[in-house]
Parts: C-alpha cells; structure tokens; sequence
C-alpha cells in the first residue's frame, strides 16, 4: 500500500516505532561502533533554527491542510516547508494581471489559458497566510513558507505578510525556463540576486533560495547568493518536463516522483560547496531511501528535504530515516552527526577542480563487462 496512509518500507507502520532497514554488517574487531546504549546526538542547525534531526518535509501537497501537517509532525518531522504561493496567484489577486499581462485583455486569452484558474490553487494568497497562522497555533515544528516566482516585482512585498502571519522561514523557489535567445545568462544571475537582496530588506525571518543547476558556473552563483545574505542553498528544484501525447500532438504535463538516481548531482555539489559558503546547505530530490539522506549528509548537508518517499510511504517513513541515522551513527562510532557531516566534502581538498577532474576520468575507466 502506497500514498500518504500507506506504511513505509524499513520495518515499521504509522503507529509503531520504526528502525533501520540499513544492512550493516557488524563492527569488525577494532572497528568503530558504539555500545548498545550509547545515544547518538542527531541534532543540526538549518536556516539559524536548531532541528532535532535534519530530515524536513519539503513543499508539496501536504502541506495543502492542517491535518496532515500535524499527522508531519507526529511521525517526527524536524520542520515542514509549506507548498509554494506563485507570483501569478499574487499579481492576478492585487493587480489582475497574469505574467505581466492585463487579465481582463481577451488578445491574451489563450496566454491565460495556459496558467490554472484562480480556483484550481489549493489556498489564495490571504487564505495562505491564514494557514500559515493556524499552523503556527497547532504545531511546534519550524513552518516554512515557499514563494514560487520569476520577476523582481512588486508581488514579493507579499513575503511581509507570510512573515507576519507567524512563518518561520521563507523559501524562494525562482523557477523559470529562459525562451528568450537573447537573454544572456549574467541577466539570469543578476535578477536572482536581486530577488534575494530585495527579499532580505524586506523581511526579517531567515531566507532560502532553491536553485536550479543548470548556471554556466554554479559555484560563483552560489557564492554571490551567499554574499548576498541567503540563509540556505537548496540543491536542486527539479524541472518537471513535459512530455508528448502523439495521439492529440499536445504537451502531457505530469508529475513524477523522484528515485535515487536523482541524488549524485546534488551529491556533487553539496560535496563542493560545503566549508565554502556561510549559507546552510539543504538536499532535495532523489531521497528514496534511508541511506540516500546519510550520503546527503556525509556530502555536507545541514539539511534533507524529503517529498516522494512520504508520498509513497506514509508520514511515518520520517521516522525510519531517523533510525536509520541513529543506527548508521551508533555503527560508525560517531556520537553526533556533527562528527561526520560533511565527512565525503571536498572541503579538505587543496585542488577541488583537479579531484573532480580525476573522477571523471576514473568514471571512465570503470565500465567492465
């Protein structure tokens, strides 16, 4: 049984305590691993907020009601990023206007017939913040909410009210696919910036920015982000490409959860930056399994936000990823995540671009019948 009521693979069901379904051997003679007893300290710090655990329940439809948040909260979740708020949804509602367009203009009826109907959006933009409020009175977790835009415009003073509405963080997810040849990427980077530095006057509540990869050089991206006062990095959005019906000759938007072959690019990158940015570093996309989240970690992340493996299994699968921890931990012999967060970075690396550069060629050669 799958979906939000169905039980987590890993050995456990929604009201039972759930364990590792990691397959570790037993500590060689000399070996690290702790004594049966000993408690390890999962504890982390995410956006300047000081999680139990770093597992976090990222934007998606549970966040859409109170219950299932709450139902988030009894299987262990460290904090929840709320589902995002679009700039469409804000412009049409102050402005009537839809991707800078007059809503009411019928030369661009079939522009609009792209975008959903205000109706389709599970929460309005006030119906939002008012979320927001009845979470903050129900839950203790951190609550994070998430703006989903693209323009440097004046839809994102609307980041005041989620803040006032008791939000204990904000996510920005900048999606867009650049159609313009002539849009160079500097723009690209440059309004990305300045989303983030309008944002941070704006408001005070801790800031992260969800990133794509796909920027010429990525690191400096994420430097100037860092510079520019973002609190978090999260690696990666995910670009949900349409696909073709041949019979109709249409666009098929359809979403699909994620695997674990999702993971090494975010790996990879997580890797590189950690040590070298202030910034938290927080892991989307390709958690599928437990020991997914511990390469997470050991790739530097301060952070692991989990969608498609609660979606498939239930809220409780949160708690088999922290057994799962817990017990990876106690059979390494470290006490605290602290001690092996980061521990696969190339932080302690003088050359990073040369030990990339050696991989690849390693990779290469790797490949036997």
């Amino acid at each position: 049984m799958t979906g939000l009521d169905g039980a987590a693979a890993g050995g456990h069901d929604e009201g039972g305590a759930a364990r590792s379904s990691l397959l570790l051997p037993a500590p060689a003679c000399g070996a690290p691993g702790l004594d049966a007893g000993d408690v390890v300290r999962t504890a982390t710090t995410y956006l300047g907020m000081r999680l139990d655990h770093p597992f976090v329940a990222g934007a998606s439809p549970l966040g859409y009601r109170l219950d299932t948040v709450k139902r988030l909260e009894d299987a262990g979740c460290a904090a929840v990023v709320l589902h995002s708020l679009f700039e469409e949804q804000i412009t049409y509602e102050e402005e009537g206007r839809v991707a800078g367009l007059d809503a009411l203009d019928p030369g661009f009826e079939d522009v609009f017939s792209y975008f959903p109907s205000a109706g389709e959006y599970p929460l309005r933009p006030g119906e939002y913040a008012e979320h927001i409020r009845r979470l903050k009175e129900s839950v203790r977790i951190p609550i994070i909410a998430s703006l989903n835009g693209r323009t440097k415009e004046s839809w994102l003073k609307f980041a005041k009210t989620l803040e006032e509405a008791g939000a204990d963080a904000l996510e920005l997810n900048m999606y867009q696919v650049v159609t313009d040849l002539d849009v160079p990427g500097t723009h690209v980077e440059s309004q990305l910036l300045g989303v983030v530095q309008e944002l941070k006057r704006l408001v005070r509540i801790p800031i992260a920015v969800k990133l794509s990869p796909w920027f010429t050089a990525f690191g400096h991206v994420a430097r100037r982000l860092d510079e520019a006062g973002a609190d978090a990095l999260v690696l990666f959005n995910r670009f949900y490409q349409p696909d073709i019906d041949i019979r109709t000759r249409e666009p098929l938007p359809q979403a699909e959860l994620s695997t674990s072959a999702e993971l090494l690019l975010r790996l990879r990158w997580t890797a590189i930056l950690h040590g070298r940015v202030r910034a938290s570093i927080a892991v989307t996309g390709g958690i599928a399994t437990p020991a997914d989240g511990i390469k997470a970690l050991l790739a530097g992340a301060d952070a692991v936000q989990v969608v498609s493996a609660i979606l498939r299994h239930g809220p409780a699968y949160m708690a088999t990823l922290r057994a799962a921890l817990e017990d990876w931990l106690a059979w390494s012999g470290a006490e605290s995540l602290d001690e092996v967060k980061g521990a696969a970075s190339l932080s302690k690396t003088s050359r990073p671009g040369a030990f990339e550069r050696a991989h690849y060629i390693r990779t290469l050669h790797s490949w036997t019948r």
